[in-house]
């Protein structure tokens, strides 16, 4: 399944790019037209979940459900956002697992009130929780509440392991999921969440990939994830010795689930590491922030054979190859990491990977810092598949937001539409144009009388794939 994320730079405090996706359709091959015959017809049912968001005492968590307004969905239709058990039944014995059940009790309470019920498409509906037992939840979205729903998760932690701000958009449960760039070095603690929407338990293997190829462990395999329910599991637990970069591979057995990684860094910080697009030859990660002081590039390749990686970055004024990283050679099945340093030097830039001839599927994603010294902050850029018909990101404020968009091969045209407040407010549009090659930060409008929060919904018009 492509994941396409929507990269927000957003206000003073967060480093980079908390997403939001809602495809309707993909884009049409290059050189052909759309049938006629086929209808398009809007989704009727839509699932999603989002993992436990902290174990701190001191976490804020906030929500914000949104759903674009869609022709031909019908008046009828509803969403609905509720608490899974922390930790099932059927779970308990999962090993890895055990150590961040926290309000599991509490988490049963919970479950018979929704946590958050939108009221109509076209206005966000936020809601809040704090501390460190607030439970993953599990969302369904129905008749015209369906198409493009998207829920975003931010969470700020003040101080501790993994402070700052951590938010990563709910995800659509699915059966495999590539997470490069997760780690087990001392000093992180990272976690991959796994949600079940089901009634019936999923199972899970999770397998690691380091430096020197897969990390041999028993631990990782027949993971259970009881119904409507989740498991964190520590990484480090899945092997012997500690790594700093390592791919993840969920592969589920039976059932489907939702995934995410918490990295949680002692010294700079903690984020969520959302799934990255599925192999390919090509990759497109967008949105690397202008003041990046560093870039950590982790890339990994299931084949057998090594590959050869020309790197590019697509700035503001076009594509060009960064100086003593023209390439990164990646072995088969081995996970690389490469030190970009201070990549984009002031102005805004996407990662472009390719190959030669004898091309192999590969996954990457980045790890981005901005500050120094003990204003730190880290997050993570997976690469992404292209914006479809259209991406929504859920949650922006009044201090406004800058959304970073990249047309790496031919020139596109975009339409940016900020949707009424949550408390009031009239939704306004504005079209720009992405010339090939470029990445552009632009400054989206807002609504008009704005109270509350306000989501922005990016639509791609014409011309050649668009990323964001």
């Amino acid at each position: 399944m492509n994941r396409t994320t929507l990269s927000l730079i957003a206000g003073a405090a967060a480093l980079a790019a908390v997403t939001g996706f809602a495809a309707l359709e993909g884009p049409a091959e290059a050189g052909t037209a759309p049938a006629r015959a086929a209808a398009q017809l809007p989704v009727e049912r839509t699932t999603l979940v989002c993992p436990a968001p902290s174990d701190s005492d001191i976490a804020d968590t906030s929500y914000t459900s949104f759903t674009p307004v869609t022709n031909g969905t019908g008046a009828d239709g509803k969403a609905e956002l509720s608490s899974a058990t922390q930790q099932s039944d059927g779970g308990a014995d999962n090993s890895a697992s055990k150590g961040k059940s926290k309000g599991k009790d509490k988490d049963k309470k919970k479950a018979d009130k929704p946590a958050l019920q939108p009221k109509e498409p076209g206005k966000p509906v936020t809601g809040d929780t704090s501390g460190g037992d607030a439970p993953a939840l599990i969302g369904t979205a129905e008749g015209k509440f369906a198409p493009g729903w998207t829920m975003q998760q931010t969470t700020e932690v003040a101080a501790g392991a993994g402070r700052g701000l951590l938010g990563m958009d709910c995800t659509a449960p699915d059966t495999e999921f590539w997470f490069p760039g997760a780690s087990t070095a001392a000093g992180r603690s990272d976690y991959v969440h796994l949600t079940n929407p089901d009634d019936s338990a999923a199972v899970v293997d999770i397998q690691l990939y380091g430096k020197d190829g897969a990390v041999k462990s028993e631990v990782g395999e027949g993971i259970t994830v009881g119904p409507r329910s989740s498991e964190p599991v520590l990484l480090s637990t899945l092997g012997d010795t500690r790594q700093e970069d390592v791919t993840v591979h969920v592969t589920v057995r039976s059932g489907r689930v939702g995934a995410a990684v918490q990295a949680l860094d002692e010294k700079i910080g903690g984020d969520w590491l959302a799934a990255a697009a599925d192999p390919a030859s090509s990759l497109v990660l967008p949105g690397i922030p202008k003041d990046a002081t560093s870039v950590r590039l982790i890339a990994f390749t299931a084949a057998d054979a090594d590959t050869d990686l020309k790197v590019q970055l697509a700035s503001p004024t076009g594509l060009i190859t960064p100086a003593g990283h023209e390439t990164v050679h990646l072995k088969g099945g081995m996970t690389t990491g490469v030190d970009l340093g201070d990549l984009t030097r002031g102005e805004a830039g996407s990662l472009v990977l390719s190959q030669g001839q004898a091309a192999v599927p590969v996954v990457a994603a980045v790890r981005v810092t901005r500050g120094k010294g003990g204003k730190q902050e880290t997050a993570f850029i997976p690469a992404s598949g292209p914006i479809g018909t259209r991406a929504t990101s859920a949650d922006n404020s009044a201090k406004g937001s800058t959304l970073s968009l990249t047309a790496p091969t031919a020139t596109a045209q975009v339409r940016v539409t900020a949707s009424a407040g949550s408390e009031g407010g009239t939704a306004q549009s504005k079209t720009y144009t992405i010339k090939a090659g470029t990445t552009q930060d632009i400054d989206p409008p807002r609504p008009s009388g704005l109270k509350g929060s306000y989501a922005l919904t990016v639509e791609r018009l014409s011309g050649g794939p668009v990323y964001g």
